[in-house]
């Protein structure tokens, strides 16, 4: 990573490191090092297990002293906000996937093996942060980039899984209950994959597909939501 692509994100997330090299580890992926023998820096985990521990207390203690919701409110709340697709679209948004350092074969990958590589370093810059800069920062950090999304996730109950979430929504705009139905199996039965609809009142309004029916019918509700989203 060149010096000035390093200033570059600093730039980007208003913190200048005392210690570049610390930063520099952040975004070193532990493929990396497999074909980089000697590589003067160590992968980016250590910093990732702190910085998750990080980023739940400063979570956790934001959700204690802004609301006096019972416990199992807080919880989904936090577990909403924490989440990797969650810290996975923040890294984007911050241009994290420009600098890490990846294996040939992980340059590549994409999906929900992206994600996580993005949601993890997102922790390892937490990390990184509270190392160099003390817990203020760290909170200041987080505060800044992830709690704004917390409205957002109570306004339109995100918090919820997408079936919870649907059928609260379709039991108050028509006083009913989403039926969920196998539209097909496919594959061997060591390695099924299902398809699943969604219908409200016998109108299919989402279909989605997993390994299992569960995962399908998670995957519908989410169709459903959206088709709900944009019809409102």
């Amino acid at each position: 990573m060149a010096e000035q692509s390093l200033a570059a994100f600093e730039k980007r997330i208003r913190i200048r490191f005392k210690d570049k090299n610390l930063l520099r580890q952040v975004f070193v992926h532990r493929s990396y090092l497999n074909e980089n023998i000697g590589f003067d820096l160590d992968h980016n985990e250590r910093l990732e297990f702190l910085g998750d521990a990080v980023l739940e207390l400063v979570v956790t203690e934001h959700l204690y002293r802004n609301f006096p919701n019972p416990e199992g409110e807080l919880t989904n709340w936090r577990s909403a906000l924490v989440k990797g697709t969650m810290l996975s679209t923040i890294a984007k948004e911050l241009g994290v996937d420009r600098y890490l350092f990846l294996s040939r074969g992980e340059q590549k990958s994409a999906g929900k093996a992206r994600e996580l590589i993005l949601a993890n370093t997102f922790e390892a810059l937490i990390g990184a942060i509270y190392l160099d800069h003390g817990y203020d920062a760290a909170k200041k950090f987080v505060e800044k980039n992830l709690l704004r999304q917390l409205s957002d996730i109570i306004e339109k109950q995100l918090y919820l899984d997408p079936k919870s979430n649907l059928q609260q929504r379709i039991q108050e705009q028509r006083g009913v209950t989403p039926v969920y139905r196998v539209l097909s199996a496919y594959g061997p039965d060591h390695a099924k994959s299902f398809s699943v609809g969604v219908f409200v009142e016998n109108k299919l309004v989402g279909e989605g597909s997993g390994s299992s029916k569960q995962a399908a019918e998670q995957a519908a509700a989410s169709s459903g939501l959206e088709h709900y989203r944009k019809s409102t």
